[in-house]
């Protein structure tokens, strides 16, 4: 059988694919010619990540294809119902990268707190110069430690980003209507742990208790966070966006940090992607990543190795 990682797959899962008699094509396809490269190959199985879309169209012109994978969590750039419809199975890997865009999301509530995405552009260009006025601008930081963080989205990943929060010592809150309480395990580098029950709040509680705010949902037909949440919460210093674009009202949130409801947003993930807003690009309280929530070595390396085993259960005869 062959599989085409459109997207790129991990060493691991390469070498457990090849070990069980499938030739694996990593060549990168663009979306237009990806039908025909399919038809011409004869591809069983298609691997992507968020960059290449698996629709209607494209399910219907590929008769060879048995199975679609997703590297990742979200599957909003495949048709998966239509797909399994026709008798493909799909598949992801939710579980993989969790604890990596839990990280990303501490990296961007660190940074904003120590005004780091504006220090590092400030220290270039002035820091030989005006070093003493730019201590004093950057002064005023505060920590993380004893502040409360709201999670809205409790799926794996909001408990991933909950057990960072709860080990630095933070208050952790949420609302999830899909999971009403759960039991979030902090473990140690000693085999020690630590274990916290949580109850789902209402999203307005939420609101109006969470010094920071971070957001772990699928893509949605609307925002869950728009000018009238902000207004509601009254003043949150921290807003992180590592789930889809979509998810929070971009204008919204530019309009609540020049109004000082919010003092800083960090951002992953963005409604116009890959073309973000040049006004969310160049606002100075905004820390920007390009989609990277996924992208550590160990996470890509876990979902290569998942999809691997998958295609295995699946297809092995």
């Amino acid at each position: 059988m062959k599989v085409l990682a459109n997207d790129g797959i991990s060493t691991t899962g390469i070498t457990l694919l090849e070990k069980a008699g499938y030739e694996v094509i990593t060549t990168r396809v663009a979306q237009e010619q990806l039908a025909s490269y399919i038809n011409r190959n004869k591809i069983d199985v298609l691997l992507v990540r968020s960059a290449t879309k698996v629709r209607k169209e494209l399910i219907d012109q590929c008769p060879s294809l048995k199975l679609i994978g997703r590297g990742g969590v979200g599957m909003d750039n495949i048709d998966v119902t239509y797909a399994r419809e026709k008798g493909i199975h799909v598949v992801n890997t939710p579980e993989a990268s969790s604890d990596s865009v839990a990280e990303l999301v501490f990296a961007h509530l660190f940074g904003g707190v120590r005004f780091l995405h504006n220090a590092n552009r400030d220290m270039p260009l002035e820091g030989d110069s005006n070093f003493k006025n730019l201590k004093k601008s950057y002064a005023k930081g505060i920590e993380l430690r004893g502040k409360t963080l709201g999670i809205v989205g409790f799926g794996r990943i909001g408990q991933a980003t909950a057990k960072i929060a709860l080990g630095v010592g933070m208050q952790v809150v949420y609302h999830d209507p899909y999971v009403e309480e759960a039991d979030i395990t902090v473990s140690f580098f000693d085999g020690q742990s630590v274990s916290f029950h949580l109850e789902s709040l209402s999203k307005d509680e939420v609101l109006k208790k969470s010094d920071f705010l971070t957001l772990h949902l699928p893509a949605q037909d609307k925002y869950v966070i728009g000018k009238e949440e902000l207004e509601k919460a009254g003043s949150i210093i921290g807003i992180v966006n590592a789930a889809r674009g979509g998810v929070i009202d971009e204008v919204a949130l530019v309009e609540a940090l020049e109004e000082g409801l919010v003092s800083f947003a960090g951002l992953d993930v963005y409604e116009s992607e890959p073309s973000p807003e040049i006004r969310i690009l160049m606002h100075p309280n905004i820390s920007l990543t390009p989609h990277i929530g996924a992208a550590t070595e160990e996470a890509q390396d876990r979902i290569g190795q998942q999809l691997a085993e998958q295609i295995l259960q699946r297809l092995q005869a």
